[in-house]
């Protein structure tokens, strides 16, 4: 190999492909699912669950974000997604949307943006 070609990059074998971690889903089962969606373990981790679905279930003890989730058990959000709405069809997580922002609070943000 001379100096000009690029080398190969090695692929961590740790590395588990996201598809796989779904089972080939994309889409979540509940597309209700937004980032700031609060999730909530309904109780201790069933023995059943494995790998990054037991590990949600840990992190869920205290009412956390989607987004936090698939930050904290280091998967792409939308794997976390998937995941989390397998758990919650399956009675292990619950969610709970936070209120919306009233549309004077949003307008007000904006403009306090725009003037920076």
């Amino acid at each position: 190999m001379s100096a000009q070609e690029p080398a190969e990059p090695v692929e961590d074998p740790s590395f588990v492909r996201p598809f796989i971690i779904t089972g080939g889903r994309a889409e979540p089962l509940q597309t209700d699912l937004r980032l700031e969606t609060l999730v909530m373990a309904v109780g201790a981790p069933d023995e059943s669950l494995v790998f990054e679905r037991r590990h949600i279930v840990a992190v869920c003890a205290q009412p956390t974000t989607v987004a936090e989730v698939a930050h904290r058990v280091g998967v792409p959000l939308g794997v976390a997604k998937v995941l989390i709405s397998d758990l919650v069809v399956a009675g292990q997580l619950a969610c709970r949307q936070p209120a919306e922002l009233p549309l004077q609070l949003l307008e007000r943000i904006r403009d306090h943006v725009r003037a920076l």
